[in-house]
């Protein structure tokens, strides 16, 4: 036909969700994310301590040093206490938090972190934590130097 314009011819159409350019590999989505307090000694020894204990498929992350907002958290979140993150965004703070990232590890921690929430146990479990949680500058081998008084 005269004046026609021939249209580039296409290949077989691309099933759904595929792209022209290939992706980029994303990250792994850790198994659960442990965000703690980076400028508390002592918070920094205990989660150092479970990183030891945790595989690879968990992180354990200074609270400085997270993307607070894509985990669903805020700068008094972490203030106020330790997270767990769950790859689903489930959060669980205070003894909850390191009650599941006892459940983490192998044997014989699991035990500890389900002991953590059971009945009673649960709320003197959620006391302590709090206790701890608000007097961490203060107890002597562990406070920061970012935080003391020099």
């Amino acid at each position: 036909m005269p004046g026609a314009t021939a249209e580039p011819s296409s290949s077989a159409p691309s099933p759904p969700g595929a792209t022209a350019e290939p992706n980029s590999p994303s990250p792994p989505i850790p198994s659960g994310t442990l965000i703690y307090d980076g400028d508390c000694g002592f918070c920094t020894a205990t989660a150092l301590w479970a990183k030891r204990r945790l595989s690879d498929d968990y992180r354990v992350v200074p609270s400085q040093q997270a993307d607070l907002d894509a985990l669903g958290l805020t700068d008094e979140d972490v203030a106020r206490s330790a997270w767990w993150v769950d790859p689903d965004g489930t959060r669980s703070d205070e003894h909850r938090c390191i009650a599941n990232a006892l459940r983490a590890m192998p044997a014989p921690w699991p035990a500890l972190g389900r002991l953590l929430t059971l009945g009673p146990i649960s709320p003197l479990a959620r006391w302590t934590y709090r206790l701890i949680a608000g007097n961490r500058y203060r107890l002597p081998r562990f406070g920061s130097p970012k935080k003391c008084d020099r």
